[in-house]
């Protein structure tokens, strides 16, 4: 899981698109939280909803404007991220579809 976010990450960090919508200049504390939830929401420790709460991700992500275009930039550098891991096609569909439904319930603006 770890190396899915940390290549996330790294796309995120060059993407003129996603970039501004993350206020921390570290982006270590974000792709941290990021990692938790997922860990999280695959099964292991609740260390996320322990130190934040419920994730209520659509909450959290009102205050940015996530667009089509960053919806679909989001999911290229997660595509990258399950590339890079040696994933079965099961849990790599089931990791995907999840993903693609959860980013398009993140969009709230198109413009």
């Amino acid at each position: 899981m770890r190396r899915i976010v940390a290549t996330f990450y790294e796309g995120v960090a060059e993407d003129e698109v996603l970039r501004p919508l993350y206020p921390e200049e570290d982006l270590g504390p974000a792709e941290e939280r990021f990692l938790l939830f997922l860990v999280q929401y695959w099964g292991g420790p609740t260390t996320y909803s322990d130190t934040r709460g419920h994730p209520r991700l659509r909450m959290r992500h009102a205050p940015f404007a996530v667009t089509p275009e960053a919806r679909d930039h989001w999911l290229t550098h997660f595509r990258a991220g399950l590339d890079a891991v040696d994933l079965t096609p099961e849990q790599d569909a089931q990791f995907w579809e999840y993903v693609t439904h959860a980013a398009q319930f993140m969009v709230n603006t198109l413009e």
